[in-house]
This record gives structure tokens, C-alpha cells and sequence, in this order.
């Protein structure tokens, strides 16, 4: 791996080496890891947990709390701890230190969610939990724009890509392994997730910024986190916005479909982790395919937008389909679909957003930024779901219409993107 350092003149090292599969698979499997930890309890084991302490009807308001404060306060902790990582000077690199700060508090954090008696004691390990994996991820996105370079940016992507459906099968996975322990079924994902984070960590030849071009830390970095024009920037701003589209869409999915097959198609409670399962299972192995197949195409093309865009309608398509399902094999169908879409749409955006960066000096503080994409509609989702059921009167079909619209829109909002094919 070349040295991925700033020279001491102050510009930016360009990374031009190819990565190697040894990098490429051990990267994959860190990022994975912070998928893993949160996507396993966002699935089933926190829905399943409010709704053992507060009962059936107090359960969604209660979850959409949960979610909706920590989301929030990683809209500020992605672009503060991706700015302090940009201006990290430790020997140890740039972006070694917030890994191994991000997963320290994140596993401590699931554990009080965990062992939580009441929701308020959930609420606080949750929002606990957010921020440091927060940190965490901001300091493994930003090793693509400073490890990939552009040509290899599209496959690695794609790879990156499978890391969520996968996560998303192993946590479920685990998750009804453990069935008869709550505790269990928390913290057996953060368990595998911090063995692998912690094998990323001791291999990676880090950025590092040289003695001479270090900053100290001050308020001005600080606020520097956050103010960032569309006007000046707007390629990026057009790729944020079809970013939190499309993930309010996969948030309205994946935080109520527990109460979906509830409520919808009337599966037992007994039967939820299982069916969540299954269900997954079936949308990861068809995302697999063209998470791979959508980075490799569009690296070979060189064009990003077309992909992005189909995979986009392709996903609204398949939440249209689940929203007319009233039995599990219809809910099956749509997850089939919802795979293909999903897989083409993150493997191929990833590398759009890492072609369309604002400044390179700042690669971790604007990943911080879009990753506000990714984390926004994980507090506004469940803030709005409530009231969408409220008027719709509790159906979970409108939901998912409304779901289904968001991917849509997020398909127009790459039109407009002018820096890349």
C-alpha cells in the first residue's frame, strides 16, 4: 500500500496505486462491522425490546423517540468527528484513533440498550451508541477517497455495497440464534463487529498529515464541520439530496416492518425474527449480484448517474409491491425486488459521492456531511410514520407508498448532476 501521507508543502496526496484484494477484503469486513451493530438491533431486537417494556400500543411512539433523538445527534457527531479527523495529527494516523474511540463507545452504548430496565435508560445508550459509531464510520468512509483511487472506486463500492445486506443477514441471523436471550441478541453482533473493526485497525497503513502541516484543534475547526453552500458546491448538494431520499425510503422499510408483518400480513410475534430473516436473506443474495455487478459496470462505463437512477426507480418499485402484499410470500416478492435496487443504488452513489467531493483536504468532514444523508431520515422517518399512519388509519400499506415515492424522487434529484457521466 503506498503512503497515503499530505506532503510538506500542504497538498493533497492523490492516491494512484490500485488496492490490493487483501485490502479491499479487510476494509470491507471493518465497514461491514458498523452496519452489523446497528442495523441487527434497528431490525428486530430494538422494536423487540420497547416493546417488552411499554407494550403493543405505546411501542411505535416510543421507538420513533428512540431512533428519532439518536438520529438527530448524528447529524452533528458524523461531520464534527470527520472534521477532527481531518485535522488528526496522532503518530498512530489520521483516522486509526476515532476507529478505536468509535468502538469502544458504540459497544458501550449497545450494552445499555441492552441491559435497559426502562426507555429512558434505552434512549441514552441509543443516542451513546449513535455518536460513537459515528466517529467510527466517519473515519472508514473517508478511507476511500484517501486509499481508492478514482478507476478502482466504482468496484471497491460496489463491494462496500454487499457489506449491508450481509450485516443485515448475519444481525437477523444471530439475532433469532439468540432468541431466548435479549442480552444476547445485542451485543452478539457488536462481539463479531469489533474482532473485525479491530483487524482493520492493526493492517491499515493510515493517512497520516506531517508534523509541519498539523493544526491544533480550535472553535473555528469546529464550526468548520458544518456550513457548506449547495450553491457553491452543487453536485454535491444534488447527491445529498438523492442520498436522503433514497435512505428515508430503506429507514420507512426496515424500522416498521417488524410491525408491518404484525399488522399487515398477521404473523405471530413468535414468528417475526424468523420471517425478518428469511426475508432478508432472499433481498441480500439478489443485492449481492448487482451491488457487484452495478460497481464493476460503472467503472467500465465511467458513468455513475444512469445507475444510480435506474436502481433508484427500481427500489421505489419493489416498496409499491410490498405495500400492496397482504401475505408473507408477497412481502417476499418485494424484497427480491428491493435487493436489486438497493445493491446497484449504494454501490454505485458511493463512488458518485467520493467522484464529487467538495474538497479533498476535507475528504472525512465532507463524508461527515453526507453521511447527515444517511442518518437525517432515521430521525425524521420515524417522526413522520406516526402521523402517515394517524391519517392513513394505521395502514402500513400507505406507509410504504409514501416509502416508495421517496425512491423515486431520488431517482430525479441525479439529473441534475453535472460533474460526472
Amino acid at each position: 500500500m503506498r503512503d497515503a501521507t499530505r506532503p510538506a508543502d500542504g497538498a493533497i496526496h492523490v492516491p494512484t496505486r490500485p488496492v490490493d484484494a487483501r485490502f479491499v477484503a479487510s476494509y470491507s469486513l471493518a465497514y461491514m462491522s458498523v452496519a452489523l451493530m446497528l442495523i441487527a438491533p434497528l431490525l428486530v431486537t430494538l422494536a423487540l425490546k420497547i416493546r417488552s417494556l411499554v407494550g403493543t400500543e405505546q411501542a411505535p411512539e416510543s421507538l420513533a423517540l428512540v431512533t428519532g433523538v439518536g438520529g438527530l445527534l448524528t447529524l452533528v457527531a458524523a461531520p464534527l468527528f470527520g472534521r477532527l479527523s481531518d485535522r488528526t495529527g496522532s503518530r498512530f494516523g489520521m483516522r486509526r484513533p476515532w476507529m478505536v474511540l468509535g468502538l469502544t463507545g458504540g459497544v458501550l452504548g449497545i450494552t445499555v440498550v441492552a441491559t435497559a430496565p426502562v426507555v429512558l435508560v434505552v434512549l441514552i445508550g441509543w443516542c451513546l451508541a449513535q455518536v460513537a459509531f459515528s466517529a467510527l464510520q466517519a473515519a472508514l468512509v473517508a478511507v476511500l477517497p484517501d486509499q481508492v483511487p478514482v478507476t478502482q472506486r466504482g468496484t471497491v463500492s460496489g463491494v462496500l455495497g454487499i457489506t449491508v445486506p450481509v450485516a443485515a443477514v448475519l444481525g437477523t441471523f444471530l439475532v433469532q440464534l439468540f432468541q431466548g436471550s435479549q442480552v444476547a441478541m445485542f451485543l452478539a453482533p457488536c462481539a463479531i463487529g469489533a474482532v473485525l473493526v479491530l483487524l482493520f485497525v492493526a493492517t491499515l497503513d493510515d493517512r497520516r498529515l506531517l508534523e509541519d502541516v498539523v493544526r491544533s484543534w480550535s472553535l473555528r475547526d469546529v464550526a468548520a464541520a458544518f456550513p457548506l453552500s449547495p450553491w457553491r458546491v452543487p453536485d454535491f448538494a444534488w447527491a445529498f439530496v438523492g442520498r436522503f431520499l433514497f435512505i428515508s425510503a430503506y429507514a420507512f422499510l426496515t424500522t416498521y416492518q417488524a410491525y408491518f408483518l404484525l399488522d399487515r400480513v398477521g404473523s405471530a410475534e413468535a414468528e417475526v425474527p424468523r420471517q425478518v430473516f428469511v426475508a432478508t436473506l432472499l433481498q441480500s443474495a439478489v443485492l449481492v449480484v448487482a451491488s457487484l455487478l452495478g460497481g464493476r459496470l460503472s467503472d467500465r462505463s465511467g458513468r455513475r448517474k444512469v445507475f444510480v437512477a435506474v436502481a433508484a426507480i427500481m427500489y421505489g418499485a419493489a416498496l409499491f409491491v410490498i405495500a400492496a402484499a397482504d401475505t408473507f410470500s408477497g412481502f417476499l416478492v418485494g424484497m427480491a425486488i428491493s435487493g436489486a435496487g438497493f445493491g446497484a443504488f449504494m454501490a454505485v452513489d458511493l463512488a458518485l459521492v467520493a467522484d464529487v467531493l467538495p474538497d479533498a483536504a476535507d475528504s472525512a468532514r465532507d463524508m461527515g456531511l453526507f453521511n447527515i444523508a444517511n442518518a437525517l431520515p432515521y430521525a425524521l422517518a420515524p417522526a413522520v410514520a406516526p402521523v402517515i399512519l394517524a391519517a392513513s388509519g394505521d395502514s402500513y400499506p400507505v406507509l410504504y407508498a409514501v416509502a416508495g415515492t421517496c425512491a423515486l424522487l431520488a431517482a430525479a434529484a441525479v439529473i441534475p448532476i453535472r460533474g460526472v457521466r
